[in-house]
């Protein structure tokens, strides 16, 4: 497999790193999603959303559904092949397309005691009474049994609000909170994108791993080779054999750290982006280190508060706890009906009757028992939740974005420090390989400066690494991630 760095490198040292930047991930993930994963609850349901369904979202974005059986051929994946799976088969994406349609039916729900109501019937009736029911006994001249008799029927009715303000403003309510669904999908593909691209830089920077403690193993088996030879030769001591026997055993240990990290990260991928079980998959692109001009903070900022989908989406969260407060106290006013109600009875269609009745009426809620008020308080601590996370989204957007700036450059700094690292511990690798060669000095200078490689190796790999994760979390953090994740990682 192709990947961005050829080096010689060896511990991991600093896998720590890595598991700080999946926590960072989920951080900023679950910090987003509290407006996001808002939905509309009617007043008199669910006020209020647990902290650890917030919690959960970040689990959820690394799950997926199996896209079907595996092939027995090598899937050559690409960056764009992995994001595009994912927008399909990620289990959040799924959850969240669901809640838009659950938004959309609790908007049918609302518009429905809006519409009239119609329903029709035809029924064919047989029926035998006894005139004791009524209270008559014993009247020579009525039968004490009337029947059977039978007779058909066909009726039709109507019934219509003609004026409810509180279920007007339920319905917009309930559109708002649709529409703030439908922005909280797209706030879901853009975390997704970012958990995705995350999944793939990882499997390249393990990739880059397994290369260069290859290459590290290499260079301690000829150094072992050439103490060998030495000491065989008479001019070189036992233990400079030991030592570089002992360096040889350390280095292919950490290959076989290397090699499960890698096999982990392509599982944590194929996981995240819905691969068919046990699918074989390589990566096709490396996504070298490339630098970016990103704008200045405050025209990202700028840029985040119009972009950001999680904002907009509580943004219309809290509008439309606003109507629901409003049809809340809209419960005080009158409502207006009418219903309409027609049958055709007869012994048969044919002689038959019609009858008909219409009533209209306004009703005024006097006494509720404190149901209304109840209502209004319940829909009242609603608003101000979401006011609260509207501004929580706010703050959360200043922090993604400066958070991102500061990764970005640190980043960078880091890949020049420790580019520059990597040539100066070649060098020195390589005045030590000669020295030893030449007898002037014994094995113990030239394990450490290997070591000193393997070490400065791991940190550039390390660096760029978090160089493409920092840009992907800037993506993310103006609201382009799922947009622009190829511009931004020098993926055209």
């Amino acid at each position: 497999m192709k990947t961005t760095l050829h080096l010689v490198a060896g511990t991991q040292k600093h896998r720590p790193s890595l598991r700080i930047a999946n926590v960072a991930i989920t951080a900023i993930l679950c910090g987003a999603m509290p407006a996001a994963g808002q939905s509309y609850v009617p007043v008199g349901g669910m006020a209020g959303r647990s902290q650890s369904s917030t919690s959960i979202q970040g689990t959820v974005l690394s799950g997926s559904v199996p896209s079907g059986p595996a092939s027995n051929e090598v899937l050559h994946l690409t960056l764009r092949d992995a994001v595009s799976r994912a927008l399909r088969y990620n289990l959040g994406t799924i959850e969240s397309g669901e809640n838009v349609t659950t938004a959309r039916g609790q908007r049918l729900l609302a518009l429905s005691n809006l519409l009239p109501q119609v329903s029709a019937g035809v029924t064919e009736s047989v029926e035998q009474t006894s005139v004791a029911v009524l209270g008559i006994k014993n009247v020579p001249q009525i039968p004490r049994v009337i029947g059977p008799f039978s007779y058909s029927s066909a009726d039709a009715s109507v019934s219509a609000t003609l004026f409810n303000f509180s279920s007007i403003q339920r319905f917009r309510a309930a559109r708002t909170a649709e529409d703030a669904a439908k922005l909280s999908y797209q706030d879901t593909l853009d975390a997704v994108t970012l958990v995705v691209g995350n999944s793939y830089l990882q499997v390249i920077e393990a990739g880059s791993r397994v290369e260069a403690q290859a290459a590290q193993v290499r260079n301690a088996k000829a150094l072992y080779d050439q103490a060998l030879d030495s000491f065989q030769a008479g001019t070189a001591p036992k233990i400079d054999v030991t030592r570089t026997e002992v360096q040889l055993h350390t280095e292919q240990y950490s290959m076989s750290v290397a090699r499960n990290n890698f096999d982990i990260a392509k599982l944590s991928l194929a996981r995240a982006i819905g691969l068919p079980l046990g699918q074989q998959f390589d990566l096709a692109d490396t996504l070298p280190y490339a630098d970016i001009n990103p704008p200045t903070v405050d025209e990202a900022l700028k840029q985040a508060y119009n972009s950001r989908s999680d904002f907009r989406s509580a943004l219309d969260s809290q509008k439309a706890a606003e109507r629901d407060l409003s049809a809340a106290r809209g419960e005080r006013y009158p409502v207006i009906a009418m219903n309409g109600d027609y049958s055709d009875v007869g012994a048969t269609f044919g002689h038959s009757n019609g009858n008909f009745a219409v009533e209209a009426g306004v009703r005024v809620p006097l006494f509720t028992g404190g149901r209304i008020k109840g209502d209004i308080t319940e829909a009242q601590a609603s608003l101000r939740q979401r006011k609260a996370e509207a501004e929580n989204v706010r703050g959360q957007i200043d922090y993604d974005v400066r958070t991102a700036y500061l990764n970005l450059n640190a980043a960078k700094e880091q890949v020049d420090v420790g580019k520059q690292n990597v040539d100066l511990a070649n060098e020195s690798l390589t005045r030590s390989k000669d020295r030893f060669t030449s007898g002037v000095t014994d094995s113990v200078e030239v394990v450490q400066a290997e070591q000193a490689l393997a070490s400065a190796n791991d940190q550039y790999i390390t660096s760029v690494y978090n160089h493409s994760l920092a840009k992907l979390e800037l993506a993310r953090a103006l609201g382009v991630a799922r947009t622009d994740y190829s511009q931004y990682l020098g993926r055209k």
